[in-house]
């Protein structure tokens, strides 16, 4: 282990130790809420501390072996030490792995919810069928999580796809699994417009932004245009009467964000203020990532959108993440929202990356 690595984790067990006494602290114990941040502090560092502890004493354990090793007389005693010292140092190998992927700083924005768009690209009402086909995979993967989705805005066509529909889904760490389904997906299969059988290529854009909260991002009421109108569905066929559709434009930006599936004029401002905080926090973390090296934005999940990441072929069954160069040959299942087998490969190679820059800034001794 890096000796830099050695003197954070030791930095860190101090400091878990200091958390520890101050539960004991009689004034702390009166103070509810100050008593529930030190314990939730304490908590997150317990894993760590427990297996730099364990790594510990498997070392002793082993610096024990290697003695017995060196001075033994016995052939039967010293084969006995030989298998040990194999057995710790095997395990003590594995202990140093896990230390050091709980030593790599966890994005915040894991844990978030998230908003996710979808949109037809090219391919005409393909494209829109399409876009039906692969919101409906979501909401099947999000049913398998036990997570909640609800669409905060649609443009549907008439013959069912979606022209653009957003949505958001609540869960247990929603943004960890699904932040690398942003990019371009694109669709080979006959399409039900075709009546000549011909295969067509298609493209949609899938954007997984993670919630943004209020106290995360604040918006200048001053700084938004608001406007409201009749909102209306496919061929222009009237959904209400009345003035409930909202646009909103963020100014300095000119962003620009809808919403009127609601009848209500002021939960669609609500849905509508939702999506345009996680826009404009999404837009600052990639001003952000851009001003980074070249090798930390290439890597996988980085969220780029600029390119194709996922090509399904219908004709032959399969699906390819062409990030990883993985192939599957069940696209029925995936379609059905079976989407881990693309997705853990993709969180694995994300969390290899990220350990690697982290030991790279270690190394150089300034870990971030």
């Amino acid at each position: 282990m890096q000796e830099e690595l050695r003197q954070k984790l030791a930095v860190i067990r101090e400091k878990f130790d200091a958390l520890t006494r101050r539960l004991g602290d009689p004034d702390l114990l009166a103070d509810h809420e100050a008593y529930g941040k030190v314990a939730k502090e304490r908590a997150e560092l317990e894993e760590v501390v427990e297996t730099f502890r364990r790594y510990e004493k498997l070392q002793e354990e082993a610096g024990g072996g290697q003695e017995v090793l060196q001075e033994a007389a016995d052939p039967e005693l010293r084969e006995l030490a030989r298998e040990e010292v194999a057995r710790l140092e095997s395990e003590l190998a594995e202990v140093e792995s896990r230390l050091r992927r709980l030593m790599v700083p966890r994005d915040p924005n894991d844990e978030k919810n998230v908003i996710l768009e979808i949109r037809a690209g090219t391919g005409g009402e393909e494209a829109a069928l399409f876009a039906a086909t692969l919101f409906r995979m979501y909401l099947r993967f999000a049913e398998r999580k036990q997570w909640k989705a609800g669409i905060l805005d649609s443009n549907p066509t008439e013959l069912g796809g979606y022209k653009e529909v957003i949505a958001e889904i609540k869960g247990d760490r929603v943004y960890s699994y699904l932040r690398h389904e942003s990019g371009i997906h694109r669709v080979q299969r006959v399409p039900e417009t075709e009546s000549g059988g011909r295969i067509h290529t298609s493209a949609v854009t899938v954007a997984v932004l993670p919630e943004a909260e209020e106290v995360e991002l604040e918006i200048d009421p001053s700084e938004l245009r608001i406007d409201v109108y009749r909102s209306s569905g496919p061929g222009g066929q009237s959904v209400n009467t009345t003035d409930s559709a909202v646009r909103i434009t963020h100014l300095p930006t000119g962003m620009v964000v809808t919403c009127q599936d609601e009848k209500s004029q002021h939960k669609n401002k609500a849905k509508a203020l939702k999506v345009l905080r996680a826009r404009l926090l999404d837009a600052a973390a990639r001003e952000s990532e851009a001003k980074r090296s070249e090798a930390r934005r290439a890597q996988v999940g980085s969220g780029d959108r600029s390119g194709r990441i996922r090509t399904y072929n219908f004709p032959q069954s399969r699906v390819s993440d062409h990030r990883i160069h993985l192939t599957l040959h069940k696209l029925e299942a995936v379609m059905e929202g079976d989407l881990e087998d693309l997705i853990d490969p993709l969180r694995a190679a994300h969390e290899e990356e990220i350990l690697t820059e982290f030991e790279r800034s270690v190394a150089a001794g300034s870990p971030t």
